[in-house]
C-alpha cells in the first residue's frame, strides 16, 4: 500500500457536487484527491477475504450474545431484547455495514470496529472515487462495486416487501436534519429506485404513530410498510414512539439486532469467541488486561468521540459527550503512518458480502468526521 501524491482536478468541486456530495469541504477538504491511495491485488484480496471472514464471526457471535443472553455486558437496555432476538428469528433484510480496518504495516487486515447499523461515506466509496478512477486513472482498477451490488440487494428484496400499490413497494428512507446524513439516505433512495420500487424521503423527527391503524405514518399520512433509518437503533429505542415498535407491521432496515454488532463491545466479545483470530485485536470490556499500549472506546459512540489513545509515548484523549454506558479497551491497531497521515480502510459490506472500500485518513491516531476521504485503486 503506498500513498502517492497527485495533482486535484481543477473543478474537482463542482465535479462531486453535480454527483451529489453536497458535503465536501469543512476548514479544509473533506473530500481530498490531491492524493491516492495504491494497492496491489493481492492487498485487495487480502482486504476483502478478511472483510468476508469477519462479518460470518460477527454473525455468530450475535447468536452467541443472543443464546447466553449476554446484553448486560454491551448495557443494552431490557426492553430492547425482545426487538433483537425476533429480528433475528425473523430474518430480515440487511443492507449494508462497514467495516474499519487497519492494514498496511506487514500484518494482515485487522479489525477496529463495525460500523453495522448507521454507516456513512457510502456515496463517496460508490460513485465519487469511481468517477474519479475513471478520469484520472482509466487503466487502473478500484476495489468498488458497490452500486451494483446496492441495487442487487434490493432488487433481490421486492418479493418480500409489503406492497399497497400496483405501482409497487414503497420504502421510505429517514435520517436527521443533518446533510451528510441526508446525502446518504437520498443515494440509498436512488439504488432503490433503480432497482424498481418506490422510494420516499421523511424526515425522522416527521414520523408519526397512527392508533386507529396501529402503524407508522408520514406526514401525508401514508402508512410506513417499511423504513430505512439512518438513525442509530441505541437511540431509537429511548424514544417516546419506541413503545410500538413490537405492535407494527413496519419492516425495519437496518433490523434491530444490528444493535449487537454497533455495539463497540463486540469487540471483546469477538475476542473471547475467536482469541488470537489473525483479523482480531485484543478487546476487552473494563479494564485493559495488561495491555501497554491500548485505545479506550466508548461503548456506543460516533465519529471518533470520547476515544483515548494510550501508547509508551503518549495520552492522547478525543472530546465528546458519549461513554455512560462504559468502555472497551482495544489494544492498539498497527495503523501505518504515511506522510505524516494515518489511513483507515473502510469496507463495505453490501448484503451478505464484501463489496467496496473507501479510505478516511486522519493526522492522528483517531479518526473523526472532518477526517479526509481520499481515494484508491490498485494495479
Amino acid at each position: 500500500m503506498k500513498r502517492i501524491v497527485c495533482e486535484p482536478r481543477a473543478n474537482w468541486r463542482e465535479t462531486v457536487e453535480a454527483r451529489g456530495l453536497k458535503w465536501h469541504t469543512g476548514a479544509e477538504p473533506y473530500w481530498s484527491e490531491s492524493a491516492y491511495y495504491q494497492f496491489t491485488t493481492d492487498e485487495i484480496d487480502a482486504v476483502e477475504r478478511a472483510t468476508n471472514e469477519l462479518h460470518e464471526r460477527c454473525l455468530e457471535a450475535v447468536q452467541h450474545v443472543i443464546d447466553e443472553e449476554r446484553y448486560a455486558e454491551l448495557k443494552i437496555p431490557e426492553h430492547a431484547i425482545p426487538l433483537i432476538e425476533q429480528s433475528w428469528e425473523d430474518e430480515p433484510p440487511s443492507i449494508y455495514g462497514r467495516f474499519d480496518l487497519a492494514y498496511g504495516s506487514g500484518g494482515p487486515p485487522v479489525m477496529l470496529e463495525y460500523n453495522a447499523d448507521t454507516p456513512t461515506s457510502l456515496l463517496e466509496a460508490s460513485v465519487i472515487q469511481w468517477d474519479w478512477l475513471e478520469q484520472c486513472h482509466s487503466g487502473a482498477d478500484q476495489f468498488n462495486s458497490l452500486h451494483e451490488r446496492l441495487v442487487a440487494v434490493w432488487r433481490e428484496m421486492i418479493p418480500y416487501l409489503t406492497s399497497r400499490s400496483a405501482l409497487g413497494p414503497l420504502v421510505h428512507f429517514s435520517s436527521m436534519d443533518d446533510v451528510e446524513d441526508g446525502m446518504t439516505a437520498a443515494y440509498l433512495a436512488e439504488t432503490a429506485v433503480q432497482a424498481g420500487l418506490r422510494a420516499q424521503l421523511v424526515g425522522i423527527s416527521d414520523i408519526g404513530w397512527d392508533p386507529d391503524a396501529r402503524e407508522f405514518a408520514d406526514l401525508s399520512n401514508e402508512t410506513i410498510d417499511t423504513l430505512f433509518k439512518l438513525y442509530p437503533w441505541e437511540w431509537l429505542v429511548h424514544e417516546p414512539f419506541a413503545q410500538h415498535i413490537p405492535r407494527t407491521k413496519t419492516r425495519f432496515i437496518e433490523p434491530a439486532w444490528k444493535m449487537v454488532l454497533s455495539n463497540k463491545g463486540i469487540l471483546a466479545i469477538l475476542w473471547d469467541l475467536f482469541p488470537g483470530h489473525a483479523n482480531l485485536l485484543p478487546a476487552y470490556l473494563d479494564e485493559p488486561h495488561g495491555m501497554f499500549e491500548y485505545v479506550k472506546k466508548p461503548l456506543l459512540s460516533r465519529e471518533g468521540a470520547n476515544v483515548t489513545v494510550h501508547t509508551m509515548k503518549e495520552h492522547l484523549e478525543s472530546t465528546g459527550e458519549y461513554g455512560a454506558e462504559g468502555y472497551v479497551f482495544q489494544q492498539l491497531a498497527p495503523i501505518p503512518e504515511l506522510d505524516g497521515k494515518r489511513p483507515v480502510l473502510g469496507s463495505w459490506i453490501i448484503g451478505q458480502e464484501a463489496g467496496g472500500l473507501g479510505v478516511r485518513e486522519a493526522d492522528g491516531w483517531v479518526t473523526g468526521n472532518t477526517s479526509r476521504f481520499v481515494p484508491h485503486l490498485f494495479r
